[in-house]
């Protein structure tokens, strides 16, 4: 179940870069856009640490900073895995990327607050 919960919560915040971040694109059903879910999830999941640990220095360097650009990448590489698999979500350069990322994290971070804090309050009843 929260497995599909964090599909769900991608699903959105990607949807709305689509909606506000000129040069992310996207031209899929809505279940196409669950697979472009999975898909980022699995990045986040599987190579985004990876490439945090390799480039520690740098993230300690910039006080942290520089999780937005690995943010960017992954988000780059989604668009980039997305289309060659056919699923119709594009991110045309770099600056989509990085302003595409930061609005995903923010939508992402506020719907997991919104149903962390929904769940906590249904379990005080």
């Amino acid at each position: 179940m929260r497995l599909l919960l964090r599909v769900l919560i991608n699903a959105a915040a990607l949807w709305v870069a689509v909606r506000f971040v000129p040069g992310i694109v996207y031209t899929g059903t809505p279940l196409m856009l669950l697979c472009v879910a999975i898909v980022f999830g699995v990045l986040n999941t599987i190579i985004k640490p990876i490439i945090t640990l390799l480039s520690l220095p740098f993230v300690l360097l910039t006080l942290g900073v520089f999780l937005l650009v690995i943010n960017a990448l992954m988000l780059w590489l989604t668009g980039w895995l997305s289309t060659s698999l056919g699923l119709g979500f594009q991110v045309q350069g770099a600056g989509a990327a990085f302003l595409g990322a930061i609005v995903v994290s923010l939508v992402a971070w506020m719907l997991s607050m919104f149903l962390v804090e929904h769940k906590e309050s249904r379990s005080e009843r």
